[in-house]
């Protein structure tokens, strides 16, 4: 005789944690969580990245999907694994292990864990789903500790957008809104390549790229210089690479 494990049982050694990345015209931003609860007779909040040990019946793509969709709503989302994580020191330190034992009801040992990656745009489309859990955006530059090894994931995941861009430029047009100025296209490789770009050099390279259109549009109410709007045409911007993806970055 066979014993049938529940639907829903939590398998106890595998996870998933999502880093989702988002521009909102100002700054490149994470999606973190904060976590409560108890240790000992002190109360403690602690940010993480949204993740989840896996159900024991569950497809690692259907866990990671799960985990974003009770947490934000927004278009459709493409996750994308990137890497996978299993240092036996991950789950090594008391206050993520006593947190992660009272959330979860298991005695909890080594974790394996699959990194997910998600890029979009920051806007008014993207709404908080969560009414358990505090969520916010935080700039990746100001992120502090995180719990277990998630700084370690975040690292690994920045390094992997900035691979994804170097192959395929188009990818950070998703982040930018449909029509931006060169100022906001400069800022997001700033904070995505974490270094000063010459303005004067940006823009030359900018006007280079013929799937980058200007339009007969300049921002509005602004106290600095007006700046041109652009819209990105990907139409364009498959004619000039032939459908194929570069090898080498050609923006930046």
């Amino acid at each position: 005789m066979f014993y049938v494990m529940p639907e829903k049982t939590l398998y106890p050694y595998v996870s998933v944690d999502c880093v989702v990345l988002g521009f909102d015209g100002v700054s490149f931003n994470v999606l973190l969580l904060k976590r409560t609860g108890m240790e000992g007779e002190n109360e403690f909040s602690d940010l993480k990245l949204p993740g989840s040990l896996i159900y024991s019946n569950e497809d690692l793509d259907d866990a990671a999907q799960r985990v974003i969709d009770e947490l934000i709503t927004s278009q459709s989302i493409f996750l994308r694994q990137f890497k996978s994580f299993g240092s036996p020191t991950r789950t090594s330190h008391p206050r993520d292990v006593h947190w992660l034992e009272n959330a979860v009801q298991l005695k909890i040992g080594r974790i394996i864990t699959v990194g997910y990656l998600a890029l979009i745009r920051i806007d008014d489309k993207v709404r908080f789903e969560s009414t358990t859990m505090q969520v916010m955006w935080i700039p990746v530059k100001e992120v502090g500790k995180l719990a277990f090894d998630h700084n370690l994931v975040l690292q690994e995941a920045m390094e992997e957008v900035r691979r994804y861009v170097a192959m395929d430029p188009s990818i950070v047009f998703n982040l930018l809104p449909n029509r931006f100025t060169a100022s906001q296209m400069r800022t997001l490789f700033e904070e995505l390549f974490d270094q000063i770009m010459d303005v004067r050099n940006f823009q030359k390279k900018m006007s280079r790229m013929e799937y980058v259109v200007p339009l007969d549009e300049f921002e509005q109410q602004v106290s600095h210089r007006s700046g041109r709007y652009y819209r990105f045409d990907k139409k364009l911007f498959q004619k000039v690479h032939g459908g194929f993806q570069p090898k080498r970055s050609t923006i930046i």
